[in-house]
């Protein structure tokens, strides 16, 4: 089975064909890096064959645990920053009913899923407390150390607020861990405390992670087939790491033809999509372009757009702004759904031309027509197509990602694991908020920003 389709040839007259097929032999050799373990953050390469090795007891574990939530709780919070809450929150957004809240609740035998710790604003974290005083909850906090500053202070907050409602032993049965097998301080807490606990593996990174516990609880408690995810991740994986040709390839062909643009001066990707339930996807997959490519001044910047909403917003710029860009398209071929447009006898907003056409057919002449109208605005575009958006065809999407990001940053001469830059406004924050130890710091930061010094 061949999941993911991608089509290239729009990006003819922008860029050679002969440039394109140039970094083909420099993709194999960034394959056989990821598959030997030879490149640049080697120790974190345990996503490439996590789908075909997960152990089918860690997936009923973590069904067994996702039943147990569901019955104790109508609302699931998620605690987590980064890689440690989007992989799941893309997945369980582009499959859930989209208006799930404010359906019947007999129709729903899942939690409503939350998130916290993504940011540090007040005003959320004070919203999100004042509801969940109406509802019985439970949390899963993941972070491999326990001392991330978002996800920590939503954490003291949340357990703090559970041990007031439910009591120590009533908290500790609502409180699940997603962390490191040994270390940390979410570990220890986890150990003194009895908490149920699933391990972030030592070898993934967070923006990886999505097919480990720290992604597959969230979904499986949001009632969706984990087994599935995994499945389509495995035979992807399948596909791309025995592909001899490049046709074979759609990640080689995706990492040669956005590589090629690169050298052209396009140094800005909009990935779009027509698709609103996929915009967490789109988030997801910001944040594993971004923060692997981004270092060393090089690297394509990651932007996205959900249209056809953002023609009537972003549209004007990508058809006639700086021509830095290029887009790359995600397709759905079926949607979930079936709507017809009715025939209107008046026809007073004259669109009886519409009538009998299911509205999905429309979004894709919409998507067709934008296309072509980019391509003559000079914007050129890759395509990325998915037969529909389900467990399978997600699982494939993100592990074809995933791949192709790791390729790409190979190529780029670059380590795709790292994030080396994500330090530089923590070491400042410490310093501001008075970290025991940043003494210094603070003084020349705040001196700095004009600030008091304390």
């Amino acid at each position: 089975m061949n999941p993911i389709k991608v089509n290239i040839k729009n990006i003819n007259g922008f860029v050679d064909h002969q440039k394109v097929d140039s970094y083909y032999p420099k993709i194999s050799g960034s394959v056989q890096a990821v598959l030997n373990k030879t490149g640049a953050g080697k120790e974190f390469l345990g996503w490439v064959t996590l789908p075909e090795n997960t152990d089918v007891r860690l997936l009923e574990d973590i069904q067994a645990t996702a039943v147990k939530i569901r019955q104790m709780a109508d609302v699931f919070v998620v605690i987590g920053i980064g890689g440690s809450y989007l992989g799941a929150r893309a997945v369980i957004e582009a499959l859930k009913h989209q208006f799930d809240q404010l359906l019947p609740s007999k129709k729903s035998n899942h939690p409503v899923i939350l998130y916290a710790g993504q940011n540090l604003s007040e005003d959320y974290l004070s919203s999100l407390l004042e509801v969940l005083d109406y509802h019985d909850y439970a949390v899963n906090v993941i972070s491999k150390s326990g001392t991330t500053t978002e996800p920590a202070i939503a954490f003291r907050i949340l357990k703090n607020h559970l041990e007031k409602k439910y009591g120590p032993d009533g908290a500790r049965e609502r409180i699940i861990a997603t962390t490191d097998h040994s270390r940390g301080a979410l570990r220890k807490l986890s150990d003194k405390l009895g908490y149920k606990t699933f391990i972030v593996p030592d070898d993934i990174g967070g923006r990886y992670s999505v097919l480990t516990p720290v992604g597959l609880l969230p979904v499986a408690v949001a009632g969706f087939d984990i087994k599935a995810l995994v499945e389509g991740a495995s035979d992807m994986a399948g596909q791309l790491i025995t592909a001899q040709q490049p046709e074979n390839n759609p990640a080689a062909q995706y990492v040669a033809a956005r590589n090629a643009l690169y050298d052209q001066g396009k140094f800005i990707e909009i990935l779009v999509t027509y698709q609103p339930n996929l915009y967490y996807l789109t988030e997801w997959w910001k944040q594993l372009y971004g923060e692997s490519e981004g270092k060393a001044g090089k690297g394509i910047f990651p932007a996205a757009v959900t249209n056809t909403t953002d023609l009537h917003s972003m549209g004007q710029y990508i058809q006639e702004g700086e021509r830095k860009l290029f887009e790359t398209v995600l397709s759905v071929n079926e949607p979930s759904r079936k709507l017809i447009i009715p025939d209107d006898k008046e026809n007073s907003d004259q669109l009886n031309y519409l009538s009998g056409k299911n509205i999905h057919f429309v979004n894709q002449m919409a998507e067709k027509g934008t296309i072509l109208a980019h391509l003559d605005g000079g914007v050129p575009c890759i395509e990325i197509t998915i037969p529909k958006i389900d467990e399978y065809n997600l699982g494939a999407l993100i592990y074809f990602f995933e791949f192709a990001c790791a390729l790409s940053g190979y190529v780029l001469g670059i380590n795709p694991f790292d994030q080396p830059g994500v330090e530089a406004y923590k070491k400042n924050m410490f310093a501001l908020l008075g970290k025991p130890g940043s003494e210094v710091e603070s003084k020349i930061i705040r001196e700095r920003l004009g600030m008091k010094v304390v």
